[in-house]
């Protein structure tokens, strides 16, 4: 029977564009190892989160012009404590215990890469947050 870190690792996908070297720092490879392929793992249920952030924000985002909706992606994810800490949940929820482990060593740092990727992903995906897919 398969272990619970066995299953997560299997159904990541991979990144080719990840780079490794052996001059990263801890935070950078923690990066491209895991933090990449959760947050791409993670991509549907992410963007479905924040159509719910939108809609429950009575939908202003879908007024916007595209560079006031990138910002919007920010504001939402660096302001809002409630929403953030939904969005690190999303995603510490695929760690492996290993990763765990190594995630609360440096938190802080870790949880600010994190929510740069998501920033970005969301905003990568911001035709697919038009109405008519929502």
């Amino acid at each position: 029977m398969n272990t619970r870190d066995e299953v997560l690792l299997q159904i990541r996908p991979e990144i080719p564009s990840a780079r490794f070297h052996e001059h990263m720092s801890d935070g950078e490879y923690f990066q491209n190892n895991t933090l990449r392929p959760v947050v791409k793992l993670q991509n549907d249920l992410l963007v479905s989160a924040f159509r719910n952030y939108v809609r429950k924000h009575k939908n202003v985002f879908y007024d916007l012009s595209i560079e006031k909706r990138l910002d919007y992606i920010d504001n939402a994810i660096q302001k809002d404590m409630k929403f953030r800490n939904s969005l690190k949940g999303m995603i510490i929820g695929q760690f492996t215990i290993h990763e765990y482990e190594m995630y609360i060593k440096d938190s802080s740092a870790l949880n600010k890469r994190m929510m740069n990727i998501v920033i970005d992903r969301l905003k990568s995906n911001v035709q697919v947050l038009e109405p008519e897919f929502a």
